[in-house]
């Protein structure tokens, strides 16, 4: 309850909340001019209620009149970053991690500006006010380590273009997936089954990243196949790179490339390289007919793929009766 509440004061995106943050200001404004709040301004300004620390003092009166400049100031700055966000976002000539950029540092530009402004309002000097902002900023600092780590990780990601909006990404745990956002604390993918994970930006910048369309969209496939020792190779060969060559999605640029790569124990081993154009569109399709014509050629052309063969003997099998 106490969660949502705060998040409807300081996030008031909603009209409902809008009417809750103008009816809370301009009932204690008009109890303020009306008088009413003297009593208790007086009770809140007394020694018993004023807490120092060397030169800086603070009543519970001045805390009460900062949290509720605080909550105008951030209402008022939500509502500018929401406006300003939108206005961003119209500009389509700037490439989307620019305009993400560009948008980080307005929120930060216009909440900063509001807390130096709140503390105008509560009389604090800013040079009293690093002794305690020292302590604060330790604690934060400890507290707060990864969350900071995350946002500086997603401001370089942004600055670098390593890894933009709709590129295809590979993590070390392996998960692959597109890039649909990147956030102050983490990067939104959606993986091929339509899940959306979201990676703290810490881990693009840590560990290893393979990004599939950083400089272009083309993707190899790699088919190992083993034929028999009767086989006619180079007609082998032939029938390898002619099913390669066939598929609608085998790039001309680099073209498919065969190679025999082993005799080995029971079949002679070839390796087919051939490069989708688009990987986007993904590989195991375009992998998958291949093999399928590779099949049906080599099955036209009397060509065998063979399989392990085991013989089994039985010792003493004579001896039974």
């Amino acid at each position: 309850m106490m969660k949502n509440l705060l998040f409807l004061l300081f996030k008031p995106e909603t009209l409902l909340s809008k009417i809750v943050i103008a009816l809370l200001v301009s009932s204690i404004l008009a109890l303020g001019a009306l008088g009413y709040l003297e009593p208790v301004k007086q009770v809140l300004n007394s020694e018993t209620m004023t807490f120092k620390l060397g030169s800086l003092e603070l009543s519970a009166y001045k805390l009460l009149k900062g949290l509720f400049a605080f909550i105008i100031l951030f209402w008022f700055a939500s509502v500018l970053t929401s406006s300003g966000e939108k206005r961003l976002c119209r500009l389509k000539k700037i490439k989307a991690s620019n305009r993400a950029l560009l948008i980080k540092g307005f929120q930060i530009s216009v909440y900063f500006l509001m807390f130096l402004i709140g503390l105008d309002i509560l009389g604090i000097d800013l040079t009293a006010f690093a002794v305690v902002g020292g302590a604060i900023g330790i604690g934060i600092g400890f507290g707060l380590q990864k969350i900071t780590s995350n946002f500086i990780s997603g401001l370089i990601l942004l600055l670098e273009k390593s890894v933009e909006e709709d590129d295809l990404v590979e993590l070390s745990d392996g998960t692959v997936g597109f890039v649909r956002n990147t956030g102050a604390r983490y990067t939104l993918i959606e993986t091929f089954e339509s899940r959306d994970i979201m990676v703290p930006n810490e881990d693009f910048i840590t560990n290893r990243v393979t990004n599939w369309t950083y400089t272009n969209t083309k993707g190899r496939v790699d088919i190992n196949i083993g034929v028999s020792y009767g086989s006619d190779l180079d007609k082998v060969y032939e029938l390898i790179l002619e099913a390669a060559k066939e598929h609608p999605r085998c790039s001309l640029d680099p073209q498919a490339e065969c190679y025999l790569v082993d005799f080995a124990d029971s079949s002679v081993n070839f390796t087919l390289y051939f490069w989708v154009d688009d990987i986007i569109g993904g590989r195991k399709r375009p992998r998958s007919d291949v093999l399928f014509s590779i099949w049906k050629k080599f099955k036209e052309n009397g060509i065998e793929i063979p399989f392990p063969q085991r013989d089994v003997h039985v010792k003493g099998l004579e001896n039974i009766k």
